[in-house]
């Protein structure tokens, strides 16, 4: 292939580009860390160079798909490539208005809209994309494809009905299975339903899922009690995607995982109890136990083993708790910058106040859903740059864990774990990925005997909370 990278690429990189490129649908599952933002600016700066597109459309989560248009794209796309880039914003001002009318210009450049994948739920966001795939010849490209993995999702359906005007189609993840197998429908029908052969969910979801006609009380539904035919999907699948994990294709440092043990204190124990107890009978007395009933629980108890309550009109209240003087004691101890996951609001607000304390303002900032989009690239940039006084990150893995790379980091510290697998795997390796020399070492505050110690264990085994606690009364297990 002729073609000049502007960073050249590892072996596998190309090697996904050289099987990709001019294909109409394909699928980037390369895991987090090996580089796949780069293989696609080059698949579209390739079909760009040849006139199969004049423009491409890059979706990503919310807190991300900035990354792109002042990280990615710069670092990666072909300086003879001259382009225009706009990024989407529902309220723009003058300068982000001119931006994104630019891109309706006749012009030779290539047109970038980067924009979030929340867009895709509001009318005044598909329209926008509607008008901007009318009027060129399109690559699409979702990026953390697992966030259109619904298809009841009205931001899927926009998406799928879209897709289908465009010239090339293209997702990725690390991780396109997160919860089942069933996951993949609406990933692969955003690329084409002709791919795995199913014009809809229900029949995708009979031919891999195992099922069950289920009644309460007058009405009768289909539960999903396992999966069939999977070898069948894993060929489908690699006909029009490439996959590709870390341990195969990069010469990483060492991923050291720890565990601090943080009692609880006297006044934690006593509401502890108190609610487990509520929720024992709560659950209990209900003939039907869902999935959201027992993780509302589990959350309580967890906020609880964190330090605080949080009552029914929103208001949070403090426990006595010894979680902060732990998170500083491990601080003490470490050298080097330092992320800390932290799942709740309520705590990345103490910590960051402690530590603006102790260590001092310019040494400590968050990066968080209260974060300003404008800030966040900032923020990121200062913790990236060795020589700046940025020390410790303060963020939660629903905002932080996406598309950031935070190799400067040599030490990361769960202050308190969300429950999702795939979030905990997706911000392990914002710190674990191509341009990390040093090895990380992961650190779990964990109260032992609560539900905080089992939350971390099914984390560390692999096993995603939301599909553990059911079945068999197996919620019984989590909250005794």
């Amino acid at each position: 292939m002729k073609y000049k990278f502007k960073t050249q690429p590892y072996e596998h990189q190309l090697l996904a580009l050289t099987k990709s490129w001019n294909k109409p649908e394909y699928a980037y599952f390369m895991e987090m860390g090996t580089g796949k933002s780069k293989v696609l600016i080059d698949n579209i700066a390739v079909l760009y160079d040849r006139g199969g597109i004049n423009a491409a459309i890059i979706i990503a989560p919310k807190g991300v798909y900035r990354n792109w248009s002042e990280k990615e794209i710069p670092a990666h796309m072909p300086d003879h490539v001259e382009k225009q880039i706009a990024v989407w914003n529902p309220a723009p001002n003058k300068k982000q208005k001119k931006a994104l009318l630019d891109l309706f210009e006749v012009t030779a450049d290539l047109k970038i809209l980067v924009i979030n994948v929340d867009a895709f739920s509001t009318k005044k966001g598909v329209n926008f994309v509607e008008k901007f795939i009318l009027c060129n010849k399109v690559m699409i490209a979702v990026d953390e494809s697992t966030t259109i993995k619904n298809p009841k999702a009205q931001r899927t359906k926009n998406l799928l009905k879209l897709a289908i005007n465009t010239k090339y189609r293209r997702i990725l993840t690390g991780f396109p299975v997160t919860q089942s197998p069933l996951d993949l429908y609406s990933q692969s029908a955003f690329l084409s339903k002709k791919l795995l052969g199913y014009d809809s969910f229900y029949s995708f979801q009979n031919r891999y899922a195992k099922l069950f006609n289920r009644k309460m009380g007058q009405r009768t539904f289909r539960q999903v009690t396992g999966y069939q035919n999977l070898g069948e999907l894993t060929t489908r699948l690699g006909d029009f995607s490439y996959r590709v994990l870390k341990k195969e294709c990069l010469d990483l440092p060492d991923k050291v995982y720890q565990k601090r043990e943080v009692p609880l204190t006297p006044e934690q124990q006593k509401i502890y109890k108190q609610l487990k107890d509520y929720a024992i009978a709560e659950l209990g007395s209900n003939e039907m136990v869902s999935v959201t009933s027992v993780l509302t629980q589990i959350l309580r108890l967890h906020q609880v083993v964190c330090g605080f309550v949080k009552h029914d009109n929103n208001e949070e209240v403090e426990i006595k708790n010894n979680r902060l003087d732990a998170l500083l004691d491990i601080l003490a101890e470490t050298q080097g910058k330092t992320i800390i996951w932290a799942n709740y609001r309520y705590d990345i607000k103490r910590i960051l106040r402690t530590l603006q304390d102790t260590v001092g303002a310019d040494c400590v900032a968050t990066y968080y859903g209260d974060t300003p989009d404008d800030e966040r690239q900032e923020v990121i940039t200062k913790f990236q740059d060795s020589n700046s006084d940025l020390k410790y990150l303060i963020s939660n893995v629903q905002t932080g864990g996406y598309g950031i790379t935070l190799t400067e980091a040599s030490n990361v510290i769960y202050y308190s774990n969300n429950y999702d697998l795939e979030k905990r795997l997706q911000s392990e390796d914002r710190a674990h990925r191509i341009g990390q020399t040093n090895k990380v070492t992961y650190i779990d505050l964990v109260s032992k005997g609560t539900v905080d110690e089992k939350i971390v264990k099914a984390l560390r085994n692999k096993l995603d909370l939301a599909q553990e606690v059911l079945g068999d009364e197996k919620w019984k297990d989590w909250i005794s």
